[in-house]
């Protein structure tokens, strides 16, 4: 099913990337180069074994304005350039939030308070309980956890 996609899928691709910059003396492909490729990807496996698995690929590149770049790709192989992005069915919640607050030029607190009232949003409409939730950062410094809620096997 589809968990079966998304893993075989996402080590396909991570597994492609790494043989490139391996035969390319360490060049590693940009944020915008990765998208394209697993776009070609999933367009490519369309026609043999289609893939359901739908992508939000973020990454940051020193020679793009701003640094970070965020790209959703659909099993149909679409591809499109986005300031934000949530799938699923909690993107039906979601979404709206950041339609209405993101804003060009936004800091990384003001990023974090639009999830943290996404997170809420779903902990009071959401059908299913989700407590626990982990914030990242991708930035110029790597990935980052900005937040995580405990893990109730902690317990």
């Amino acid at each position: 099913g589809p968990n079966c996609d998304l893993v075989n899928f996402s080590e396909y691709i991570s597994k492609n990337l790494a043989l490139y910059e391996l035969s390319n003396d360490g060049m590693k492909l940009s944020t915008h180069a990765q998208a394209n490729f697993c776009r070609g990807e999933l367009a490519k496996a369309l026609r043999k074994g289609p893939f359901q698995v739908n992508v939000i690929l973020g990454g940051y590149d020193e020679n793009v304005p701003n640094g970070g770049s965020l790209y959703i790709m659909d099993y149909l192989g679409s591809c499109h350039k986005v300031n934000y992005g949530a799938q699923g069915y909690a993107s039906n919640f979601t979404l709206s939030i950041m339609d209405r607050d993101w804003e060009e030029g936004m800091n990384e607190e003001q990023a974090v308070k639009i999830v943290e009232h996404c997170i809420r949003e779903l902990n009071m409409r959401f059908l299913l309980n989700q407590s626990n939730f982990i914030i990242k950062v991708v930035d110029k410094d790597g990935v980052r956890t900005v937040k995580a809620d405990s893990d109730p096997s902690d317990n």
